[in-house]
């Protein structure tokens, strides 16, 4: 076990910093959690985990908004805080992504602390094929405000002269043994809407994959960056499965079940927005359009640094993953069961095989 840490996490009250926060107490470290709107910090278990404090500021703000002598009180700085929902304005992303990570930086920098930024594998944009943790990040093609905030964020991070490292998660998903999440957001309500057959047709190419990340593999992955921040500190890194699920798998996946419905997918070309009908429309303009980029690419990111730095490998992410996560989602009440329990946790063509459910948030 490494000594312990002083360590400042923002964004603690969401789904990966609640999860890291988590983690970084139960290993001994003293951990400190900003939150701004919602003050409760918890792990992907349900769980308040044992913090030193949790301090009430806003990243938005010059200093956080909380006392610099508190702020300074620490070795290390976990940038969790992003908005993270699609299609919103340019000015709240640059609001939040930008100089809020500016405001972090200026920070860390004033408290001597080094910084674990999390950001997004996807500042790729719309790349195809290998995706190098070293690849310098494009000035444009990003699917969305999003990924170009996220990746003036690493900008200001790299520039910075403090000791840093920047965690690149994927598409983050349920707990690989049970696929629990504590919350359903961001990709979750898209997915919703195609499998109770609201929406039903998806524009995506023919070889056009998914990076699906479990929850736990991510917050263990920035646990372990943290405590090796010394051979961490200058590189970006990958917290991704490195094993892509194709669209078309993860379609029949949705599909297999006798209450649910594979939605068409239909090439980008041949799609028309217009010629849906008038609800399917309206919930592709304001959801799953806003997905839409990520069933039309295919990139294959390498995590080599990551795994040689931590040792870790992701659980498989293939259909018996995908599998798990429906599960969850209809034993949590999120998707519709089927007509009874069976119906509910067999998918079709599996007569002869149940699936006990594990406990909710289980590691």
């Amino acid at each position: 076990m490494p000594a312990s840490m002083r360590i400042l996490v923002t964004g603690a009250a969401g789904l990966i910093g609640g999860e890291v926060a988590s983690r970084l107490a139960a290993r001994g470290h003293r951990v400190s959690a900003l939150v701004h709107r919602n003050p409760e910090v918890r792990g992907n278990d349900g769980a308040a985990p044992p913090l030193h404090e949790v301090l009430h500021g806003d990243v938005t703000v010059p200093g956080l908004g909380i006392d610099p002598a508190v702020a300074g009180d620490h070795d290390l700085l976990i940038h969790c805080a992003a908005t993270t929902r699609f299609g919103l304005s340019r000015e709240a992303y640059r609001t939040t992504n930008e100089a809020g990570t500016a405001n972090v930086v200026a920070a860390a920098q004033a408290g001597g602390m080094a910084l674990l930024h999390v950001s997004t594998a996807y500042v790729c944009g719309m790349r195809s094929g290998i995706v190098l943790e070293d690849d310098p990040i494009r000035p444009t093609g990003f699917a969305n405000g999003y990924e170009a905030s996220k990746a003036a964020g690493e900008a200001l991070v790299a520039a910075s002269g403090l000791r840093w490292a920047i965690a690149r998660p994927s598409v983050v998903v349920g707990e690989s043994a049970s696929g629990a999440i504590r919350t359903f957001d961001t990709i979750y309500a898209a997915f919703k809407l195609v499998a109770e057959g609201r929406v039903r047709h998806m524009a995506a190419t023919a070889d056009a994959t998914i990076d699906f990340v479990p929850i736990d593999y991510v917050a263990a992955g920035i646990v372990s960056l943290a405590e090796n921040m010394a051979a961490a500190a200058g590189g970006t890194f990958h917290l991704v499965s490195a094993q892509p699920v194709p669209v078309a798998t993860f379609a029949a996946a949705i599909g297999s079940y006798p209450q649910f419905s594979a939605p068409a997918l239909v090439s980008p070309a041949a799609f028309d927005p217009g010629a849906l009908l008038a609800r399917e429309r309206r919930l592709h303009a304001r959801v799953t359009g806003q997905y839409s980029s990520y069933f039309q690419r295919d990139p294959r990111f390498d995590d080599a640094r990551f795994r040689a730095l931590t040792g870790l490998v992701c659980p498989p992410t293939g259909r018996p993953f995908l599998r798990r996560l429906i599960d969850y989602c209809i034993e949590a009440g999120f998707l519709k069961g089927g007509a009874d329990q069976a119906s509910r946790s067999r998918p079709k063509g599996s007569a002869s095989e149940r699936r006990t459910p594990s406990a909710r948030g289980s590691r």
